[in-house]
């Protein structure tokens, strides 16, 4: 199957693509006879080159969850476009009341972000990004809302052919 290769939760497989844990949730369910528990499990996957997705899965066992969430990840993947190593302007993901704000930043600056951006930042190869997290800081709307951001970004090609203008260059 996949082999670690560091101890951060990052696997890689045959197909280039990477995976990164970013949070389990332990769910109890109070039944006649006790507690059920189960897991759920929010898990990013990416090949560091601009391609980018996320997963949740749930099981009552924590691999059984992550593996179904790597496969959701893989299903519903798309493509970041960079310039350089960061992102091509600034840019505000929305999801519930999670919003994150994304702005481009100089080579060699880093990931200023934290926790889940900063994953989903790494899984899509993006190196130098500054962002800042507004409203709801749960892992799963963090994710989504960097998702969306990531989604509403344009190269300058396109928004050149949207408005039908020619580059100055």
């Amino acid at each position: 199957m996949a082999n670690r290769n560091d101890s951060r939760n990052n696997r890689r497989n045959k197909d280039d693509i990477e995976d990164q844990l970013v949070a389990v949730n332990r769910i109890t369910k109070v039944v006649k006879g006790g507690r059920r528990m189960r897991f759920a499990a929010l898990v990013v996957v990416g090949d560091k080159k601009g391609r980018v997705g996320f997963g949740t899965g749930k099981a009552q066992e924590v691999p059984e969850a992550i593996r179904k969430a790597v496969e959701a990840g893989k299903k519903n993947m798309i493509n970041v476009p960079k310039v350089g190593t960061t992102i091509p302007h600034e840019v505000i993901g929305h999801y519930g009341s999670g919003n994150i704000m994304l702005k481009p930043a100089e080579a060699g600056s880093g990931v200023a972000a934290g926790g889940a951006v900063r994953i989903v930042m790494d899984m899509a190869g993006i190196a130098d990004v500054t962002s800042k997290s507004l409203g709801s800081n749960t892992p799963i709307n963090v994710v989504r809302a960097t998702m969306d951001g990531l989604k509403k970004l344009r190269t300058s090609e396109e928004v050149e052919k949207l408005r039908q203008i020619k580059s100055a260059d």
